[in-house]
């Protein structure tokens, strides 16, 4: 039998896996390269990066149960049925995935492939509650994550844990494409570097992870989590986005505390809202598939965004002379990832102080961020823009010296990945052009040298945002 891996790169708590291993007959693992099926979004760079490393981890998993990884490139439903006929499987066996063009596709290649006479099953486990499972008294999908939020933590059981197999018998040996062939890493230029420097990819890092955080950090995660300053992220995004460790295996680390009233317990509960959001995202998509792309509010259609590429580009390398926005997207250019406080302060920045359309930003996080989940990248960049469902009005406009006094207040954050500002006192780390000229000569600051002067100013920017938000609500509809 063939086992499709996808974004479910593990052993532990496999379904389609442990499926295979509960039937005793022999495996085909096979991971197939697909970025040609119809509206499929290709990967963006950081996350051809990470597919590197955790495939290469998980061949070396399977390897360790008799197993040899096969790879292909493709539109999955022409490789699945010829992978099938040239092994002569009787049955294909995968976990699903739920973005709208892969359900399509998946649909398609059970469709075939049950024509054919080879049994199919697919499985759920990349999220805590499928699309269609959580709905209101009406029978709808929600729109209002608390009240999501709420009817899952009801109604939420976590499944039996699948143990990882201890031997699978090998099925019949086919070709198979060489990983490093895939050119999914960057070599001209190399700018992985910090990538490499930050992650630990693969599902052992994974579960070390979790382990790590459920041990020290969940407990002051309520807490800690708005603070880009402190280590109070869990940092299992990317490890879940490609299901190196499965988010049922999160709740039953966390949800013990919680029952037991522990200490610390808040912490704990924050971590699994984290995850129903993730899935309230997934539900969102499922359920508004045209939000991809389009607003999901239809009001915002009218609203008048700008066109300025340079403005783009300044926010994009981080330059635009404001500390917490730049060093947000400088930490997303060499890591791969953005504190999520600060993704919210950068977006909103782009969004409203700019004003250019969310889709350029979700187009750029999309291709540097390691933990890019269409459903999640898309939900979130909606949110602050104020066009998606249980979305921040218009009108909440992050001030980003204030949100960085807040949550950056000794400045840590920010002189980390701006250090040509470090020396700078705290009375003006977060607002440079506001310093006397003493203070930055004494910092070796010269604005507009050494750090820019900031591209827009907020009060201006919020009052102009403001303006256009106020007649397009007024605008009638055409």
């Amino acid at each position: 039998m063939v086992v499709w891996f996808r974004r479910d790169l593990r052993l532990h708590d496999n379904r389609a896996l442990a499926e295979a291993a509960s039937l005793g007959r022999p495996v085909v693992p096979l991971f197939v390269l697909d970025e040609e099926s119809p509206r499929v979004r290709p990967l963006g760079g950081a996350s051809r990066w990470w597919l590197h490393q955790s495939l290469h981890a998980l061949a070396e998993d399977l390897a360790g149960l008799g197993l040899s990884l096969r790879l292909r490139q493709g539109p999955a439903s022409d490789v699945i049925p010829k992978v099938v006929r040239e092994t002569g499987a009787g049955r294909v066996v995968w976990n699903r995935c739920y973005e709208p063009a892969s359900v399509a596709r998946d649909t398609k290649i059970k469709t075939t492939l049950r024509a054919d006479g080879v049994e199919t099953e697919s499985y759920a486990g990349s999220l805590l509650s499928e699309p269609g499972e959580i709905l209101t008294g009406q029978g709808t999908p929600y729109k209002v994550f608390t009240s999501f939020w709420k009817r899952l933590r009801e109604c939420y059981r976590a499944p039996p844990p699948h143990p990882a197999p201890k031997r699978l018998a090998p099925g019949p040996a086919i070709a198979s494409d060489h990983l490093d062939d895939w050119g999914l890493q960057p070599t001209a230029p190399d700018w992985a570097e910090g990538l490499r420097e930050t992650w630990e990819v693969g599902e052992t890092a994974a579960r070390r992870r979790l382990a790590d955080f459920m041990a020290d950090g969940v407990e002051r995660y309520g807490i800690d989590r708005d603070r880009p300053d402190l280590e109070g992220s869990s940092r299992l995004s990317p490890h879940l986005h490609w299901g190196e460790i499965g988010p049922h295996q999160v709740w039953r680390a966390a949800a013990p505390l919680i029952e037991a009233d522990a200490p610390g317990a808040s912490g704990h509960e924050a971590l699994l809202r984290e995850l129903a959001w993730r899935d309230f995202s997934h539900h969102l998509l499922s359920d508004s598939p045209h939000m991809e792309t389009d607003n999901w509010r239809t009001a915002l259609d009218r609203f008048p965004w700008g066109d300025d590429p340079q403005a783009l580009a300044a926010w994009q390398q981080g330059r635009t002379g404001y500390p917490i926005v730049d060093a947000g997207m400088r930490e997303l250019w060499h890591t791969g990832w953005m504190h999520n406080r600060v993704r919210m302060i950068t977006a909103s920045f782009l969004t409203k102080d700019l004003l250019i359309h969310w889709r350029d930003g979700e187009a750029w996080f999309w291709d540097t961020l390691v933990d890019a989940d269409l459903a999640n990248n898309v939900a979130n960049w909606q949110w602050v823009a104020g066009s998606g469902a249980d979305a921040q009005p218009f009108f909440r406009i992050f001030n980003p010296i204030r949100q960085a006094e807040k949550f950056d207040p000794a400045g840590a954050y920010v002189r980390r990945w701006v250090p040509e500002i470090a020396r700078l006192p705290d009375r003006w780390l977060h607002q440079p052009w506001e310093a006397p000229p003493n203070a930055l000569s004494e910092a070796g600051v010269e604005l507009g040298r050494d750090y820019p002067p900031p591209i827009v100013d907020h009060a201006a920017a919020r009052e102009r945002a403001l303006q256009a938000y106020e007649k397009t609500r007024r605008r009638p509809q055409t």
